[in-house]
């Protein structure tokens, strides 16, 4: 049977250990989230940059989150 100090270094430990992966954790979500921030952007900018070099090659404009009229 454990006694009360070694239960409480025990738990202690584990508080610790939880708390660094916690930390961990929250820089890795902080991490993705720029880089989805980014990947957005670049997206956005991608889909402008078709978007314009479609109306240049058809002469009309094109809206990329319009449905073609055959739907």
């Amino acid at each position: 049977m454990m006694d009360s100090t070694t239960e409480l270094r025990r738990i202690e430990e584990e508080l610790a250990h939880l708390h660094r992966l916690g930390d961990e954790l929250s820089d890795i979500v902080a991490r993705q989230s720029a880089e989805i921030d980014l990947l957005t952007r670049r997206v956005a900018m991608l889909m402008d940059r078709a978007a314009r070099s479609e109306q240049e090659q058809t002469g009309g404009a094109v809206f990329a989150d319009e449905r073609p009229p055959h739907y």
